[in-house]
């Protein structure tokens, strides 16, 4: 399907965007943004962290210095009342709420001796569950827009033990975000209301990585922007012939007729890392394991 010419336009639709203070969130508010939406900016993170950059205010003034209208809500999604209020507070500003995209998440990386119980509960409550929060609380606004789509920010699901030995906290967290596009797009099909994943081809550089250290470079990731370009195009799309999809970033922007990547590179010409939760990740680490 190719969307260069696109059916629907973001310009003055209403996005409610989630872990939106930084990363990929915050690209894809930017790039909205640009597109003339008028953006709801949630996360946690309303005063500077000490070594993450980026609060729900440094993004709206983002967002305004763009043209585009923002309204930054100081929002924990494990809270289900603050989630309400933050709907609530998006439709009273303007009226409606067209686009809820589901891209908090939270990552703790290790086994079961590794991770505590309370890490697991907050990977749960901010992956799976703030997903099925948030998606409930838009979903009688949602019923009211022209084009409503749901976008979450997960993997194909899958149910190969490779990808929860080592790390099964974290990868039943992000595949109850992926159940969540599975069950909800079947649900609200009949009303209309898309309900898509969206994940990415290859690592992409953010704070997050940077926090967990390890052996991944950033140099051999891509930018969010390329994940941010992708969410537009999707958002585009008439929700009532798409949904129950999960994208690939560089295959949407491939059906939009974008074929140079180069440009969303950290840095270009240097080698890029597949994502974890994709196919080519394994047949990378197949062919390390068979050249010894």
């Amino acid at each position: 399907m190719s969307t260069s010419t696109p059916f629907f336009t973001l310009k003055d639709r209403v996005l409610l965007i989630t872990g939106a203070s930084r990363g990929i969130g915050r690209a894809i508010a930017l790039r909205a943004a640009r597109e003339g939406a008028r953006i709801g900016i949630l996360a946690k993170t309303q005063t500077p962290h000490p070594h993450l950059p980026g609060t729900i205010e440094t993004v709206a003034r983002e967002v305004r210095e763009l043209g585009a209208q923002a309204l930054p809500i100081a929002t924990d999604i494990r809270d289900a009342d603050a989630v309400e209020a933050a709907v609530s507070r998006v439709v009273s500003e303007w009226g409606r709420l067209d686009i809820l995209v589901n891209n908090a998440s939270a990552i703790a990386l290790g086994g079961l001796a590794e991770i505590p119980v309370k890490k697991l509960d907050l990977l749960w409550s901010v992956n799976a569950r703030g997903t099925y929060l948030c998606t409930r609380a838009a979903l009688p606004h949602l019923r009211k827009a022209e084009n409503p789509h749901v976008l979450v920010l997960a993997p194909p699901p899958s149910l190969d033990p490779h990808w929860f030995s080592g790390h099964l906290a974290y990868t039943l967290t992000k595949m109850g975000m992926s159940f969540c596009v599975l069950g909800l797009s079947q649900e609200l099909a009949r009303e209309g209301i898309a309900v898509n994943a969206l994940w990415p081809k290859t690592i992409i550089a953010t704070q997050a990585l940077t926090q967990l250290g390890g052996p991944i470079r950033p140099e051999n990731c891509r930018k969010p922007e390329i994940v941010a370009d992708a969410a537009v195009e999707i958002l585009k799309r008439p929700a009532q012939t798409t949904t129950g999809q999960f994208f690939i970033d560089e295959t949407v922007l491939e059906e939009a007729g974008i074929t140079d990547f180069a440009r969303y590179a950290v840095s270009p010409g240097a080698p890029l890392l597949p994502d974890l939760f994709l196919p080519e990740f394994l047949r990378q680490f197949d062919r390390k394991t068979e050249s010894g």
